[in-house]
């Protein structure tokens, strides 16, 4: 099968939230229930083993890693290669929580599925739940259709977040006190699923579609930059390495639980861009 893609690790059941951080990129084997690392030169580690589905990924500011429990629906803090309760989000996320980003300060956002989506529920619109760094947690946006993958701009004031079944990416201004206020649609991606993203450093945004199997680059109103087609199906992205120019892409070709552990058909494959990736390493 053509693709544009090199493959840099397989056997794994379901990758996703996949994050550069330092020399390597860390991300989540969601449905083998694992935390690993991987270094440009496929060298891997498992970070931790986990009692639930492993969803997003993010970092507190003394460099503490968090991860979102998807069914308990809650984020626990990685410690000693075990991991502690941050924070309950069950009382405001009516179903799976999926994928978090962290502000500078610390605060981090974490989106959920809404409604039982392998159960066949009808879509619900839901939102995103912001958590202070005392664990505290409270709705910050609310009206979202599947919100998944976010990003955050690198003066930090505004959150964008894929929108899964509607197609789009919204922004948000993010207030003073955490509030996420002033809707509004940065980008309609037509026939896309968007789910994982990640920003460049010219403001356009790579976007993971499954629906569409490709990962694209669009600016904001829409107009797509650039398409790549993995092996796999892609499911989310990020931009990383020495100079922040391989973009990583977790793909597979399931999000069944029982299949994806029976197949292990998951990879991350990679393929270099012309753009950097927005921010620090």
């Amino acid at each position: 099968m053509k693709h544009d893609t090199e493959i840099l690790l397989t056997g794994l059941a379901f990758p996703e939230a996949p994050r550069w951080r330092g020399d390597r990129l860390w991300f989540t084997d969601q449905h083998a229930r694992r935390v690993l690392t991987v270094k440009t030169d496929g060298q891997t580690q498992c970070i931790l083993e986990t009692d639930d589905l492993p969803g997003g990924l993010a970092w507190l500011p003394d460099g503490t890693p968090l991860v979102v429990a998807m069914t308990e629906r809650a984020v626990y803090k990685l410690e000693d290669r075990g991991w502690t309760l941050y924070a309950d989000l069950s009382a405001f996320a009516p179903f799976h929580c999926n994928d978090m980003i962290a502000t500078i300060g610390g605060r981090v956002y974490v989106g959920n599925f809404g409604y039982d989506l392998h159960g066949g529920a009808p879509q619900a619109k839901t939102h995103l739940i912001a958590v202070e760094t005392d664990g505290s947690c409270r709705i910050a946006a609310e009206g979202l259709l599947f919100p998944n993958g976010c990003v955050i701009t690198p003066d930090g004031t505004t959150l964008i977040v894929a929108e899964t079944f509607a197609a789009r990416l919204t922004e948000f201004r993010i207030g003073d006190d955490g509030l996420l206020r002033d809707a509004r649609t940065w980008a309609d991606l037509g026939d896309a699923t968007p789910d994982g993203i990640c920003l460049d450093d010219e403001g356009a945004i790579w976007v993971a579609s499954p629906g569409t199997g490709e990962v694209i680059r669009s600016e904001r109103g829409g107009k797509i930059l650039a398409r790549i087609k993995p092996l796999g199906v892609p499911y989310a992205c990020m931009l990383g390495g020495p100079e922040r120019r391989t973009l990583f892409i977790t793909t597979s070709e399931t999000d069944d639980p029982d299949k994806a552990n029976s197949l292990k058909s998951g990879r991350i494959e990679i393929v270099e861009v012309d753009v950097p990736g927005a921010g620090l390493p």
